[in-house]
């Protein structure tokens, strides 16, 4: 009989974790943070510290933000030109480096890719010059950053739409410049009507998606031979800023106005927008990253209010962003594990009550 009371137990408690599951009690994680004047553009994750990564529209700052909130300045570089800032930012778990592309305010066409070991005490490894061939000099409009497993650091222009490389040792040169980024006409109603190519992530099959602010393109680009096309979805983009790919291939977009969850079955012929999440556009969010467990986190860095520099503000915000579809699906999958659940319950209590009966006849 003790066998039979602790295989009760176990379904009781089995029953019991799954009616009392994280999926129905939890609410998206909200972590607000404090620092002066900081104006984040853009946030990574870095999953060997257990940390994200945030940049700053007006310093040449780099800084930890726990998932408690709590605010470590990792490097500041001050040897960069002058008012100089960081705007995309990666994590290169890899080679132990993080990853940011270098803005002057001072001379917009100074543009650079820094690299810093992400080790104290985060020493600058190398700070490569972003060149548009089409000039002698160097070219305005850097703005996202993604990186391989080798070592390979891919850079948006978004004012000349093209894709630089930069490879492990800080060598860069211009990867792509198709005409795919400008067979399409721009919308002139959208907010970036002067931003191109923006958000960037690589992809381990061959190639890295970007996606283009003033069309509302999605593209797949070999990163071998630069050669992009167009990705056809089933709906429009609204002002695309930053991307960030998920472990199980679904890609997150993130817009001022928001989060779009997008899947391919064709490896990115064609991809499906299946979830959008309307975020805060008043808080000016411009950048996803995927954090611990693969759960989305949208930055809320308030980045216009930093580009007219006519206010201060201390705290920002970072927001776990869930898709409603698939909390859905979770929520059905869970029910429908109770039920099972429920009725193997049931049909052992039958078992046990014939048992019983058998017993009891066997005794008299």
């Amino acid at each position: 009989m003790s066998i039979a009371i602790t295989k009760s137990i176990v379904i009781l408690t089995t029953i019991f974790s799954f009616v009392s599951s994280p999926v129905f009690a939890s609410s998206p994680h909200l972590i607000n943070f404090r620092s002066p004047n900081l104006y984040p553009e853009s946030i990574s994750w870095d999953s060997s510290a257990q940390h994200f990564i945030v940049g700053s529209l007006h310093h040449p700052t780099l800084l930890a933000v726990s998932d408690a909130g709590v605010v470590n300045t990792l490097l500041s570089d001050q040897s960069l030109p002058d008012n100089s800032s960081f705007l995309g930012v990666t994590v290169d778990v890899v080679h132990h480096r993080l990853l940011a592309v270098v803005y002057s305010h001072s001379d917009p066409s100074n543009c650079a890719l820094a690299a810093y070991d992400s080790r104290a005490p985060y020493s600058r490894l190398f700070l490569a010059t972003l060149y548009d061939p089409a000039s002698s000099t160097a070219s305005a409009g850097a703005n996202d950053v993604t990186v391989d497993f080798s070592g390979n650091a891919f850079v948006t222009n978004s004012a000349s739409n093209l894709i630089w490389k930069v490879d492990l040792e800080g060598k860069a040169s211009v990867l792509s410049k198709s005409k795919a980024f400008t067979k399409t006409p721009v919308d002139p109603d959208t907010p970036y009507s002067s931003c191109g190519l923006n958000g960037i992530a690589y992809c381990s099959k061959g190639y890295i998606l970007v996606v283009q602010s003033n069309t509302g393109n999605l593209y797949r680009v070999d990163y071998e031979d630069g050669s992009a096309r167009n990705i056809k979805l089933n709906r429009k983009l609204t002002a695309p800023d930053g991307i960030a790919l998920r472990k199980d291939g679904v890609l997150l977009v993130v817009s001022q106005y928001k989060l779009y969850f997008i899947k391919s079955y064709d490896n990115w012929s064609e991809g499906v927008v299946y979830d959008e999440t309307t975020l805060d556009s008043e808080s000016f969010p411009t950048s996803v990253t995927v954090g611990a467990e693969d759960r989305a986190y949208v930055l809320y860095g308030h980045v216009k209010e930093g580009i007219l520099r006519n206010s201060q503000r201390d705290q920002f915000s970072i927001l776990e962003v869930r898709s409603e579809d698939e909390s859905a699906g979770e929520a059905v999958w869970m029910y429908v594990l109770i039920g099972f659940g429920l009725i193997y319950f049931l049909i052992w209590r039958f078992q046990m009550r014939q048992l019983f009966t058998n017993m009891n006849k066997k005794i008299a």
